[in-house]
């Protein structure tokens, strides 16, 4: 599978992966599977460390380059076709991080791996909840 991973679903499985569900862990951890980043995420985090909702062990982009060096992640490039689609995508919220995840997923042909109600009702696209 390919799987496009929530800002949220990827910061607990490298923080605290006790939050994810035993299914979840199990899929992330699978090697047949592809996983995949959208560069909206790493903008998240950044945000998050900035004001001061998460805590990393050093400065939030040097942390996010380790990361990245050490995982196998796929980048799911933002481009025109998503900046497009994630107006035109079927979320129940205007949230624009969320919006650029869904249209990212849908443009990619990718599954949300996400915790987000809104996002997992998205019809729009295939999800996986955190179970």
């Amino acid at each position: 599978m390919k799987l496009l991973l929530d800002t949220h679903i990827l910061l607990w499985s490298l923080l605290e992966p006790e939050k994810l569900g035993k299914d979840t862990a199990e899929i992330l951890e699978n090697s047949d599977n592809e996983l995949w980043l959208s560069p909206i995420s790493l903008w998240e985090i950044i945000i998050l460390a900035e004001k001061g909702r998460i805590e990393l062990n050093k400065e939030p982009g040097k942390w996010l380059k380790t990361v990245l060096n050490q995982l196998p992640f796929r980048e799911a490039p933002l481009n025109f076709h998503v900046a497009i689609e994630s107006r035109y995508i079927n979320v129940f919220h205007q949230d624009p991080a969320d919006r650029f995840l869904a249209a990212t997923a849908k443009i990619y042909n990718l599954i949300l791996v996400t915790a987000d109600q809104n996002l997992l009702g998205c019809p729009d696209i295939q999800s996986i909840g955190n179970i």
